[in-house]
């Protein structure tokens, strides 16, 4: 049946209200100049002038808004390098008919009692249910839900405003294959199943779905011809949401648009409890070559399911039960979703029993028999009431508290060993270093293993089947996409004596060659944290000759200093403080470069104090290592951090002497790597720390330095770099920097500034175009109100799901592969770029998009200068994933983070603020400032 018309403007059918609706705002509302009839209402009159009064002129505001400067269009393509045909985990998509329309609407859901339902998760069951129940009503239209207050159909329903009225039985999680049985995990009577009700059971609940928008379907044929526009957004928004449903009724955990199946094939156990969970990331992407479906390998985090006891013990890492920091589990435990034996029915912890179970009491009411009495109140024990009244034998909960399932003031009692954990419950904390690195060695794949598993993904999936998709008429390839890739030559090295360095698969060494500028090693001397064991000497001397066959001289140091043995359980910042008491006293003068040695490899607590120590208090370079294996490369290593910080120069792009690379050795050019570094999650408060690193001694691209500010937690738009305090001074962080080039670089000021920025989305590239962008051009314009350097804008992304495979090979694509084409933005300018050789698991590569180029690079000069910036990397000797600065920039942001994690205030400071949604930014502790013996030194290498 057609649906009835709905004259162009979304208004209902007559017959739905008792009045029709006037035309003429789109969504049905009655215009607010409109009276019953659609006629405008006549204004009242002004008020009379008084005669003694003269009227002014209202004189209109000068319009001052600037042109919001927008994304380049791409200007051609690259020729350069091997051609070599790629292979990518994109799957085309066809679209049989762009005529239709998605109708969009909006879905209210209520209680009965006509409070809103805020709970997540209840939604799905209860639009699935609005489907069985009302297909007719709903004319047996397919939806697409978001599981929240959006639904999508193709074509319209047949009203414009619908109410329905569900039951549902019973509302527990779809991820917990177990089939919920009537009963009830603690009483086993009348008035007790009432004192622990099911949080859902028989509830009933109003649905309101009412016409919100209508979307062209020519709208993403629009996009592949890069007339992108808010239509074509959603249209794409809708058909993710179709596979996020699709995903939803298998029971998978939906995480934006990765998918996550309860399979424990998938479960990779990285140790404290919890699991790395592999799924599904899928998307549909606009490309040069027409709509694809990008699929991928997917990890998230979850709780180990099964026993709370036994998760507990690997949490915390103890021995059984009875050593369990309970405060730390009753955090870690609470919202977590569980299941009680023997009843199998879900609930939400809140919280834990102050006492054990064997003495925690609540109050049982009990139906006397006989007639007329009502029932009686006793006072019982958890313990009593589970092992006597319900015969449930209990092993180990006697003396440890209970799960609490009820409210606050209703608290609702389990004993700990009858509760499991649900499957699929994220784990969003932070990682441990160990967590972490299982987790890595666990999830990495082989480029054919990955293949494999993608194309295996596919089939199990069936989109093919999905009834939207078939509705919208949307068909998926099964076959990976074919691209023109290229091998871009390998840029050429420079080291010690004018030698050429031989790059080999994007590696090199330093056998029998000498770095390009060695520094001297002097004034120097080593602190020891670590345990004695250190063979502290022949340290030394092995160094000493390390650094003499790699031209760096290494004097002898002024002293050891070892730490105090009574200092050794002091907190970390009362041992760096007695230290450098202890340094301070023996040394004749200040020294220049300092080596510590740390206990501990990873997270070592006095690194944050000792670097803030030597970096901000004294001006100090510090090098950090905790000794275990030290060998030849071990020790040339170290010099290539040692060297970069005391301002020599392992390796160089034979393009800077004589500078001849193409456009910036010509023109005075500062390079800029932008990151903000937040806090892990769940830590709300800790400030972000933004980092900007910027290009010293042109025409040299392999110096950099550093400046760094705080910022209000999680804000990704940085906030510092133009920072007017008064009518002569700047404070921001641009300021700093463009001062160091002018100084550094022969009083030249640059007129071409490039800026690569990490961390955003697509959706904040206009900010860095129109806000951060503004602030570097009023800092420039503050220096000097005539200078108008060219700009280039380059936004890297490392995090998205495009994956390259070879044609004819096993293994990783070779380093400097680049792809521009096919699988690129439709119109905009970005390439992929795997400039790194994959040594392990699938090479991911760098996506860069280049949002604005007012120095109009030609296509090739632009994507050899960013495969260069890979190789000018100090601290290692491959070519690296990203481009120098930006990886600089994530070392300083990170470095200089550790500093705040020993900031009293860093706790609180800005808890009570948020994340800096309101106009003025809450208010953070300020960063503390380089000292300048080290500000313009590599001290994050």
């Amino acid at each position: 049946m057609d649906p009835p018309e709905h004259n162009g403007n979304g208004a209902p059918p007559e017959h739905e209200g008792n009045m029709a609706l006037p035309e003429g705002n789109g969504n049905g509302a009655q215009p607010e100049h409109d009276g019953g009839n659609g006629a405008t209402e006549a204004l009242p009159p002004p008020p009379p002038v008084p005669p003694n009064i003269t009227p002014l002129k209202v004189e209109p505001e000068p319009v001052s808004k600037k042109a919001l400067r927008i994304p380049m269009a791409r200007r051609g393509f690259g020729t350069r390098g091997n051609r070599a045909p790629i292979l990518t985990n994109h799957f085309k998509v066809n679209v049989a008919s762009v005529d239709g329309h998605f109708f969009h609407y909006s879905v209210a859901l209520f209680y009965e009692d006509g409070r809103p339902v805020d709970g997540k998760g209840v939604g799905r069951k209860v639009l699935d249910r609005v489907r069985e129940t009302y297909d007719t009503e709903l004319a047996s239209k397919e939806f697409a839900y978001d599981g929240e207050k959006s639904l999508f159909t193709v074509g319209s329903l047949p009203h414009n405003k619908l109410e329905f009225i569900v039951v549902l039985e019973d509302v527990t999680s779809s991820r917990n294959n177990v089939n919920s049985d009537s009963g009830n995990s603690s009483p086993g009577n009348e008035s007790d199943r009432k004192r622990l009700r099911r949080p859902y059971q028989s509830k009933t609940f109003k649905v309101e779905i009412s016409f919100a928008a209508k979307i062209p379907m020519q709208a993403i044929a629009n996009a592949l011809r890069g007339q992108e526009s808010e239509n074509s957004q959603e249209a794409l928004r809708v058909l993710d949401i179709i596979l996020r449903q699709h995903a939803a009724r298998q029971g998978c955990l939906l995480v934006r648009q990765s998918f996550f199946h309860n399979d424990a094939c998938n479960f990779a156990d990285v140790g404290g409890g919890i699991l790395g969970c592999r799924g599904f990331h899928s998307s549909f992407r606009t490309t040069q070559s027409g709509l694809s479906l990008n699929i991928d390998v997917s990890t998230t985090m979850i709780i180990r399911p099964g026993s709370v006891l036994e998760f507990l013990v690997a949490n915390q890492n103890v021995r059984d039960p009875y050593s369990i920091d309970w405060a730390k589990a009753k955090r870690t435990l609470k919202n977590l979703r569980i299941t009680t034996s023997p009843t199998n029915q879900e609930y939400k912890i809140t919280g834990l029993s102050e006492m054990p179970c064997r003495t925690q009491q609540f109050t049982l009411k009990q139906k006397n028999n006989d007639a007329g009495v009502e029932s009686q109140e006793k006072e019982v024990t958890v313990y009593d009431y589970f092992v006597n009244f319900r015969k449930i034998d209990l092993r180990f909960s006697a003396d440890l508290p209970c799960i609490n399932v009820g409210k606050p003031k209703r608290p609702t009692y389990v004993p700990i060993e009858l509760c499991s954990l649900v499957s699929l419950q994220r784990y969003t904390k932070a990682l441990s270093t160990f967590q972490r690195s299982s987790l890595v060695e666990k999830s990495r794949q082989k480029p054919q293993e990955r293949m494999s598993v993608l194309s295996n993904a596919l089939r199990i999936n069936n989109y093919g089947a999905e009834p939207m998709l078939r509705s919208c008429g949307v068909s998926i390839s099964s076959s990976f996409t074919q691209v023109e890739g290229r091998v871009l030559p390998t840029p050429k090295l420079k080291v010690g004596n004018g030698d050429d360095l031989f790059v080999r698969n994007g590696r090199w060494n330093f056998n029998n060659k000498k770095f390009a500028n060695p520094c001297k090693i002097e004034r120097w001397a080593v602190v020891n944290f670590s345990a004695p064991r250190c063979d502290i000497h022949g340290l030394i001397r092995d160094l000493k000759k390390v650094g003499e066959a790699k031209g760096v001289s290494v004097e002898d140091p002024f002293d050891v200093f070892e730490e105090n043995q009574q200092y050794r359980r002091a907190p970390p910042l009362v041992r760096v403080e007695k230290m450098f008491e202890e340094v301070q006293s023996k040394l004749p003068g200040p020294p220049r470069f300092l080596l510590c040695l740390l206990p501990e490899r990873k997270n070592c607590d006095i690194y944050g104090p000792w670097k803030r120590k030597c970096l901000s208090d004294f001006g100090v370079v510090t090098q950090c290592l905790a000794p275990t294996r030290v060998n030849d490369q071990y020790l040339t290593n170290l010099l290539l951090k040692i060297n970069a910080k005391l301002g020599g120069v392992s390796s160089m792009l034979a393009g800077e002497l004589p500078p001849t690379i193409p456009v910036v050795s010509k023109i005075p050019t500062l390079i800029l790597g932008m990151d903000v570094s937040h806090g892990s999650p769940g830590q709300s408060d800790i400030p972000s720390i933004a980092a900007v690193v910027s290009s010293r001694q042109w025409p040299s691209i392999c110096r950099y330095r550093a400046a760094v500010r705080t910022q209000s937690p999680k804000l990704e738009m940085m906030d510092s770099l133009y920072k007017r305090v008064s009518e002569t001074e700047d404070d921001g962080i641009m300021r700093e920097l463009l001062v160091d080039f002018y100084a550094s670089s022969g009083k030249r000021k640059p007129d071409q500034i490039i800026i690569f920025r990490d961390g955003v989305s697509e959706s904040q590239f206009n900010q860095v175009l129109n806000i951060e962008l503004n602030q570097i051009i009023e800092a420039c314009k503050f220096l000097d109100p005539n200078w108008s350097p060219k700009f280039v804008v380059i936004i890297a992304q490392k995090n998205h799901h495009t994956k390259f495979f070879q044609t004819n090979s096993p293994d990783n694509v070779q380093p400097g592969t680049i792809i521009d084409n096919k699988v690129c933005h439709p119109n905009n300018c970005d390439f992929y770029l795997c400039a790194h050789a994959g040594m392990i698991g699938t090479t991911r590569p760098t996506h860069y998009h280049v949002l604005l180029d007012e120095v109009v690079f030609s296509p090739d000069e632009l994507q050899e200068l960013v495969h260069s910036l890979s190789y000018v990397y100090q601290r290692s000797t491959t070519a690296i994933s990203v481009v120098a600065p930006i990886c600089y920039a994530h070392l300083a942001a990170s470095q200089l983070g550790q500093w705040m994690k020993f900031e009293d205030a860093s706790e609180t400071s800005s808890s009570h603020n948020g994340t800096g949604s309101g106009v003025a930014a809450p208010p953070v502790p300020p960063m503390p400032k380089l000292n300048e013996g080290v500000r313009n030194s590599m001290f994050f290498c």
